[in-house]
């Protein structure tokens, strides 16, 4: 019984996903569009930069405002209307408005762009918006609304909020004697502190943002990378799926040692001589002058394959010759289907001699 209760404790605690994500999941989960993201953090930088625009471009949105309405109210007050004067009205209209607006366009698409990017690069990718049934599920709904998640964010936005609303209470609280004095000054003096008023409070507003965004921005990594956690076994099971179960790659590597030193045995028949040392190394050499520049090794092995090797030389005439320092030496230093080290030529040259003689022959 405790041995099955400890099994089960094992099989558990293999399932419980705390291991960090591999590169191949985090690149399937990326495919899906599942990435850490904050959608404020765009959204914060561009109100900050547009009243940023305002304080340093103040200028041009002035001449701009001014040419606007003297167009209207100085140049068209008294236009004859008819079908070709108000196209070409709405059409000076809409070209000053878009001049108007231009660097407030250019810093929003700027933005937009950079805030996606340095937080998730380039990706491109429809999966989101696939339809799915089970996003039509009202249970599945009901859970989404009521989990952690929906909690931190409606818990975030009050916070947003009432912080916000500080922030503009405390301002106008200490701009109140200011603000009061309004009603007895020139209308140029109260739109020109009126502005000012809003872009302080746009800029610390647009800054306070930032800050919220930046520390949702981490909240938002730290969600994505819990929820793409692994277990132990999900590890297993995807290097299996990638690599190959072992099991199956180590039958096929030892399946594939065995046909070579199949294919190695059949080529011991045709050396010229077997050199051992006695027993530990064997190594098969096959010298033929008018297609070899020099001896080469057709077969080694040590141990269990030098003995089948000798008994193979044995049964097919092969002589065996043992000269322990070269064979030790030829099984260290060259390789199956290469040609002896120039070092070994005259140790070699002398065992081949001695072979010819024995049978007989010359080369």
């Amino acid at each position: 019984m405790r041995a099955y209760r400890f099994t089960l404790d094992l099989q558990m605690f293999s399932q419980e996903k705390t291991e960090p994500a591999t590169h191949k999941k985090r690149q399937e989960a990326r495919q899906k569009g599942q990435v850490a993201k904050s959608a404020e953090l765009p959204g914060a930088f561009i109100l900050l930069f547009t009243f940023l625009s305002f304080m340093m471009l103040g200028g041009y949105y002035k001449e701009r405002i001014l040419t606007l309405f003297g167009f209207i109210f100085e140049n068209r007050l008294n236009l004859q209307l008819s079908t070709g004067n108000i196209v070409t009205l709405f059409t000076d209209i809409m070209l000053q408005c878009f001049m108007l607006l231009a660097p407030i366009f250019a810093i929003t698409l700027l933005l937009a762009f950079l805030g996606s990017y340095l937080q998730i690069g380039f990706l491109f990718t429809g999966e989101p918006i696939k339809p799915k049934l089970s996003k039509l599920n009202p249970i599945n709904g009901f859970k989404q609304i009521f989990s952690m998640r929906s909690v931190v964010e409606f818990l975030k936005n009050i916070i947003k909020l009432v912080i916000i609303g500080v922030i503009v209470y405390m301002t106008l609280w200490n701009e109140r004697h200011h603000i009061m004095q309004l009603a007895s000054v020139p209308v140029e003096t109260m739109f020109s502190y009126t502005a000012g008023l809003t872009v302080k409070l746009g800029l610390e507003i647009g800054a306070l943002l930032v800050v919220l965004a930046i520390a949702d921005y981490i909240y938002q990594r730290y969600e994505h990378e819990k929820s793409i956690r692994m277990s132990k076994q999900d590890i297993k099971d995807e290097f299996k799926k990638s690599e190959g179960d072992p099991l199956i790659k180590g039958k096929i590597r030892e399946r594939q040692r065995r046909m070579a030193l199949q294919r190695m045995m059949q080529e011991v028949p045709k050396a010229d001589v077997v050199i051992t040392n006695p027993t530990h190394f064997a190594i098969a050499l096959q010298y033929d002058g008018s297609k070899m520049e020099a001896p080469t090794v057709i077969a080694k092995g040590m141990d269990f394959v030098a003995l089948r090797i000798r008994e193979i030389a044995k049964e097919n005439g092969v002589i065996t010759m043992e000269n322990k320092p070269l064979a030790r030496a030829l099984y260290q230093l060259s390789e199956i289907g290469d040609t002896i080290p120039a070092d070994l030529f005259q140790a070699v040259a002398e065992v081949l001699a001695h072979v010819y003689k024995l049978k007989g022959k010359t080369k």
